[in-house]
């Protein structure tokens, strides 16, 4: 029960009070004067205006509601470090402990845990705060206590922004002597051009109380193909490194620091930067000899790619064509032979050869060159054979030969086939997954038929077959030869699935595949390894040709590092999915056969958050402002014994209690929330007290006294 006294006057307020005012002048005016009966007529008006105001007695059935308390749990990255886990966990554990024995206290746990939608936000305790406070009763809410290392990112400016009045205490995970150093990058290229480099600044920032340690510092930065370099720096010295583009794709370079004696974390004491080499337009040479239906289908597909500059010539007028015309009537121009394959045949990228006859346009030192420009200069060619491959004109009766990857028979097969997928070719990423490939009709995959193909021997030391066609002869063959790339295709029809024969066929992504990897395409290698993060899921993917692979290597952002086995996944492709502890940026390699001797990656599990890791050294700084404004506290847990600062369960917990009407919450060694009395009313009785006959008969008594008293 609860009582309480209103008023509701029974004339309006103004002039009630206005009233109430004339009054109380005129019985000054009467004592001033000595009048008799003075008082007597003052209690009379008392009575008159209590009257007026109508008291009533107010009487109420309430439900007192209990106080809640919110307690946020700071799971950031920086929480994961240096034991800050097990803090933690022992911190709240002794937190259920004595909030359950504190009477009519309702506890509210929220967990802050880093952001998982890409950006760089830091910890956002306050949030968390704000998402529990959605169906909380403000009037209910008894203070917030926050379980963190005090690297807060989000706040507030000002107290009113919180939505409560409540005090804000913080129990604090870490020590408050701790340092740390990391490495900051200042700014790094997303991309460059292959063969130049691009300039990546850094330097190397400490925060925390500085130890005893010096302030120069040693950096170990490795470069792919390349030995480790190490430079010595100084703390907050701006740093800058070269990163070389040697290829196309993913090029990498690693900084790492060295860890310093009592620093905190060498989490944060490596850097990765992975940026993507691209290559200027590549220059592609055609040539091809007497025209024919399929020379339109090379020439568009290469126009058709932005990412190609087409130099293209068609041999119409062979040199034994002398009919006397004279030059200036020509309309045709001369092939420029020593310009192209001399002068400036290591400007290509790749050079095709379509149905091309040797007929004396080329010397057989021009031929030599293009073997050079294969072995020695690391540049493609690719042999579109027709006829003319079987024949006394074939390029494989010139230098070339040396590099091309078969030896014809001199027999032409000419009968329908459809071309088909090898073992190789299943697990090769020119020829994996070609649409229509595993769509088969009567046994023979869904595509169009071709019509003749040159009969060529493959030693199988010199080349990879990917596809065969009629008598299950060799029909597309790669091979690497030193540097450079070559590819022999033993069928000029691959026009018919572009003019839709029999339904056509992928001649599109067959040749432009085809072409990319000669030029070296990274998304085309055989040999690869891709890493990806899904939070804290560690994807891992690897590509090769052969039967079985090696487990890989996954080094952690501590320096940590084990080996996880891939699973085949499909031809080719072998996967693997890992659960990592620690966010951050991992490195995964393996060692494998040639071309290649070592593959990495990098991922960044969890959420790339540099404003996180910026600073992971525990303060009580950050959230002074709002805890002081709220009447609340900041406590460190953790105990400054001998036992205890190697045992992160031990800890220092300050008493609690709850006080009603207090302005400082919190003190040495305890800290307290605000009992908010918060209540519901079941009932309300309400009894008048002075109206009526009971009013009436006190004005007419006291009326009377003070006649009475003045005719005396």
């Amino acid at each position: 029960m609860n009582w309480s006294i209103d008023f509701a006057p029974l004339i309006p307020e103004p002039l009630f009070w206005a009233a109430a005012v004339v009054a109380g002048l005129l019985i000054a005016l009467m004592f001033l004067r000595r009048t008799r009966g003075a008082p007597l007529r003052m209690l009379a008006v008392a009575a008159m205006f209590l009257a007026l105001a109508n008291p009533t007695l107010r009487e109420e059935e309430r439900d007192y509601l209990s106080n809640i308390a919110i307690v946020v749990v700071d799971e950031s990255t920086s929480q994961a470090l240096a034991g800050r886990p097990d803090q933690t966990k022992a911190i709240r554990t002794q937190l259920e402990t004595r909030l359950g024995n504190i009477k009519n206290l309702e506890v509210k746990w929220v967990t802050a845990t880093s952001g998982t939608d890409g950006h760089a936000t830091g910890t956002q305790l306050f949030k968390a705060l704000d998402k529990a406070l959605a169906n909380t009763p403000p009037d209910r809410i008894a203070g917030a206590i926050l379980i963190t290392d005090g690297q807060v990112h989000d706040v507030p400016e000002k107290v009113d922004a919180l939505g409560f009045n409540a005090p804000v205490h913080a129990l604090l995970s870490g020590h408050p002597d701790e340092f740390d150093r990391r490495i900051e990058l200042i700014t790094a290229p997303r991309y460059g051009i292959v063969g130049q480099s691009r300039d990546i600044e850094l330097r190397v920032v400490e925060t925390g109380k500085t130890g005893s340690a010096s302030p120069n510092v040693r950096l170990k930065i490795r470069r792919e193909g390349q030995p480790d370099e190490t430079r010595v720096t100084t703390i907050g010295r701006k740093e800058t490194i070269k990163l070389p583009f040697p290829h196309a794709g993913t090029n990498i370079l690693e900084v790492e620091l060295e860890t310093a004696a009592g620093e905190l974390t060498p989490a944060n004491n490596r850097i990765v930067v992975a940026a993507q080499g691209v290559r200027e337009n590549l220059r592609v040479l055609l040539v091809s000899g007497e025209p024919h239906a399929g020379e339109r289908t090379w020439r568009n597909l290469l126009k058709s790619d932005a990412s190609v500059d087409l130099v293209h010539f068609t041999i119409l007028r062979p040199p034994e064509k002398q009919d006397g015309t004279p030059i200036n009537q020509l309309s045709l121009i001369a092939f420029p032979t020593r310009e192209l394959f001399s002068d400036k045949i290591n400007d290509f990228d790749l050079i095709i050869f379509d149905r091309y006859k040797h007929r004396g346009i080329l010397r057989l030192g021009y031929y030599d060159n293009i073997a050079r420009y294969v072995n020695e200069h690391g540049g493609a060619v690719l042999i579109a054979a027709g006829e003319d491959f079987a024949g006394r004109f074939s390029l494989f009766r010139t230098p070339l030969s040396p590099v091309i990857p078969g030896t014809p028979t001199g027999r032409i097969i000419t009968e329908p086939f459809k071309p088909k997928l090898s073992d190789d070719g299943e697990r090769h990423p020119v020829t994996r997954s070609l649409p229509g490939a595993n769509k088969e009709v009567d046994g023979d995959p869904s595509w169009g038929h071709w019509f003749r193909q040159v009969d060529v021997n493959v030693n199988p030391n010199a080349g990879e077959i990917l596809m065969n066609g009629a008598d299950n002869k060799p029909l597309l063959v790669l091979n690497r030869r030193g540097k450079g790339r070559i590819a022999l295709l033993t069928s000029d029809h691959a026009w018919l699935w572009a003019r839709g024969f029999e339904g056509g066929g992928p001649h599109s992504d067959l040749l432009r595949r085809l072409s990319h990897w000669l030029m070296k395409e990274p998304d085309l290698e055989e040999e690869r390894l891709l890493a990806d993060a899904k939070g804290l899921n560690l994807s891992i993917e690897r590509h090769s040709m052969a039967d079985k692979v090696d487990p890989v290597r996954v080094l952690t952002p501590g320096g940590k590092e084990f080996p996880v086995e891939l699973q085949v996944s499909e031809p080719g492709i072998w996967r693997g999915t890992v659960k990592v502890d620690l966010p951050g940026l991992y490195k995964v390699e393996t060692e494998t056969a040639v071309p290649v001797q070592k593959l990495s990656a990098v991922a960044y599990a969890g959420t790339e958050d540099t404003v996180e890791m910026s600073e992971v050294t525990a303060t009580d700084k950050k959230l002074d402002p709002i805890i002081s404004a709220t009447g609340g506290g900041a406590v460190w847990t953790k105990t400054g014994g001998l036992l205890s600062s190697s045992d992160p369960k031990s800890i220092s917990m300050p008493r609690i209690s709850m006080l009603k009407g207090a302005r400082i919450l919190a003190g040495s060694g305890w800290i307290a929330l605000k009992d908010r009395e918060a209540y519901t009313t079941r009932g309300v009785k309400l009894t008048p007290m002075f109206n009526g006959f009971a009013a009436l008969a006190a004005l007419l008594a006291l009326l009377s006294l003070a006649w009475w008293r003045e005719g005396r």
